[in-house]
């Protein structure tokens, strides 16, 4: 599986792509950060991060996309632009079919660390490690992209298997009763 990760952001979108399924070697495909000037105005800013996104799904072609989900914070303003982004995220995904799953940001750190209490350097060591790489992916926001596309591979079959078998309990009991 070929899992696109987004680290929604503003200023920094970071961006990772990894491909692997549990229990086998992951190998990182790519991994990078569509930037936007802070002073641009919104709308320019988040086409600037669709047209990169776009870009990222083009030249990859993943199965999936994986996105931060969106946490409060304590300054509005951020937790504005990073909603907007991970939105610019899911948009271009769906646009083209693609399923986008979302991770919490201790989801992620858990399944990658063993702790959702992680800091951002343990998260960073660890993806160099599990992918392989000679140096950490810079800036922390590529590393967090590539943490939420092992994520989604480690994780997300499991999941979605629970979540359709969650789904489907309420009616096998009705027909049970039947």
């Amino acid at each position: 599986m070929k899992v696109l990760g987004v680290d929604p952001g503003l200023t920094r979108c970071g961006v990772g792509v990894v491909d692997g399924a549990p229990g086998r070697p992951l190998r990182m495909l790519g991994v990078g950060v569509v930037r936007t000037p802070a002073e641009a105005e919104i709308g320019q800013r988040l086409l600037l991060i669709e047209q990169g996104l776009e870009r990222w799904l083009d030249e990859h072609r993943p199965d999936l996309v994986a996105v931060e989900r969106v946490f409060a914070q304590h300054n509005v303003r951020t937790v504005m632009g990073t909603a907007q982004a991970s939105a610019v995220a899911m948009l271009c995904a769906t646009r083209r079919g693609i399923p986008v799953t979302l991770h919490t940001p201790s989801e992620v750190k858990a399944a990658v660390t063993g702790s959702g209490r992680a800091d951002k350097a343990q998260v960073t060591t660890m993806v160099t490690r599990l992918l392989r790489l000679d140096a950490p992916p810079k800036p922390a926001d590529a590393a967090d992209a590539l943490a939420l596309a092992i994520c989604h591979i480690w994780r997300g079959g499991a999941t979605d298997r629970i979540a359709a078998a969650l789904a489907k309990a309420p009616t096998a009991r009705r027909e049970h009763l039947r």
